[in-house]
């Protein structure tokens, strides 16, 4: 008998991302599903462990695909607490600047921990600030990755237009083009997995029009067509970006992507909030991603993502949480519930329901990053679940078990499984002292903000 032949047995309710029905749960060897059953309906071959999901509401891993890990050292900071995006950023780089690599390392597992807490089994990262000491920041975020036991897609970012040459970030976070470069090939050589089951892999990332040149831009297109890996960047975040780019480049931002040689479907954007209809149209026809981050686009008062318009045209929707100064939260299944609200404003209830936002979170997300591999479940598919109890006040009276979990704000998975491993049993992460770390993570707080 196998030793991890798992059954998930009979959920409360199963959300697959399909529309397969599976009543009877799922049967899980070597990290894969093998079964979906039928009500009434048992593994085909013995099992080594059942598990009872009467009392869950089962899903997908969700899957997170725009976040700054470092960024939970800031949140909630009274100096950017009421500024918007480009007075935030200029108040928060000099900060940002002394990042360390203890306090990276520290921030990086408390959002990871907070993710998977959340239900979310697979995590895209943008990380770009690289100040003297952090060359090996990437490095350090797969050393807490694997130590959590998740899936991530790890991009190197990039800044190396500083305020002194046109851009916004200060100089001593930004680095030159070939330290770039050099260093996006080490770490695609280094850690990038292929294929099925990947736990750790790397994109490119420069920040964001306002600090890199088209030079980075266009260098990593080029690498990245090269070595078969994904871009990513912040795009059409705001109306300040807008004017930068046409002020800076003579156009605008999705006429700037076609320039570099990033408009295509390698290419995945975070917020993509300021698109007219003209240019909804064209990159849905050339296949981008958008990663919706509603809880930050509130939060700086960005503006809303025109999702739909966007999806109609043929561009992928996906979820992030952004980073955690700007959300201030590293939690999936309230950006979840984030996006069906402020959606519904833009295009009404009928139109946005639970399982539509649940799939954005899903297979959606999963699509961006370019993975067919999860993000839903079917047999062949691997192994990452999030399950969900309905047993506290704030869900007593629900009746629809996956619409309460966002209708009634569900925060905290009671279980989670990635690579058929439980991560997060009975609410709590597996081998991870949550006390010490937020200790430590505090201290480290208060010393990257008094300097």
């Amino acid at each position: 008998m196998p030793a991890d032949r798992i059954w998930i047995k009979n959920p409360l309710a199963l959300f697959t991302a399909n529309d397969t029905q599976a009543p009877g749960g799922l049967v899980v060897e070597n990290g894969v599903i093998v079964e979906m059953l039928a009500a009434g309906a048992s593994p085909a071959q013995p099992v080594s462990e059942t598990f009872d999901a009467r009392e869950h509401v089962v899903l997908p891993g969700l899957i997170n695909t725009h976040h700054h890990f470092y960024q939970t050292l800031t949140r909630a900071w009274g100096p950017v607490v009421n500024e918007p995006l480009f007075n935030w950023l200029l108040t928060l780089y000099p900060v940002w600047a002394r990042l360390t690599p203890q306090a990276l390392q520290l921030a990086s597992k408390v959002a990871l921990a907070e993710l998977l807490l959340s239900g979310c089994t697979t995590a895209a990262d943008h990380h770009y600030l690289f100040p003297g000491g952090l060359e090996d920041a990437i490095d350090i975020q797969v050393e807490a990755v694997r130590e959590l036991g998740m899936r991530a897609m790890l991009t190197r970012g990039s800044m190396n237009l500083s305020k002194e040459n046109g851009g916004l970030p200060c100089k001593n976070v930004v680095q030159d083009a070939e330290t770039i470069l050099a260093d996006s090939e080490r770490l695609i050589d280094r850690y990038h997995e292929r294929g099925d089951g990947a736990q750790i892999q790397i994109a490119l990332a420069p920040c964001s029009p306002f600090s890199v040149t088209t030079d980075i831009m266009r260098a990593c297109a080029e690498i990245a067509g090269a070595r078969d890996v994904r871009l990513h960047t912040h795009l059409a975040e705001t109306l300040d970006e807008q004017e930068f780019c046409a002020k800076r480049f003579g156009m605008r931002t999705v006429d700037y992507l076609q320039s570099v040689g990033w408009l295509g479907p390698r290419t995945w954007l975070a917020h993509g909030i300021h698109f007219n209809q003209v240019e909804i149209h064209r990159l849905g026809a050339a296949g981008v991603g958008i990663c919706h981050c509603p809880s930050s686009n509130m939060r700086l008062a960005s503006g809303i993502c025109h999702t739909l318009e966007l999806e109609d045209k043929g561009a992928i929707i996906g979820l992030g949480v952004d980073g955690s100064a700007s959300n201030d939260a590293s939690n999936m299944m309230l950006e979840a519930r984030q996006a069906l609200f402020i959606q519904r404003l833009r295009y009404g209830a009928e139109k946005i329901t639970p399982q539509k936002v649940l799939g954005w979170a899903t297979r959606g997300s999963a699509r961006l990053l370019g993975r067919s591999d999860i993000g839903e479940l079917a047999v062949g598919k691997q192994a990452d679940l999030a399950l969900f109890k309905l047993d506290e006040l704030r869900f007593s009276g629900s009746h629809d078990p996956v619409a309460a979990l966002l209708l009634c704000a569900a925060d905290r998975a009671d279980r989670v499984m990635v690579d058929g491993k439980w991560r997060v049993v009975d609410g709590q992460v597996e081998g991870l002292d949550v006390q010490g770390l937020i200790a430590d993570h505090q201290q480290a707080a208060r010393q990257l903000v008094n300097g």
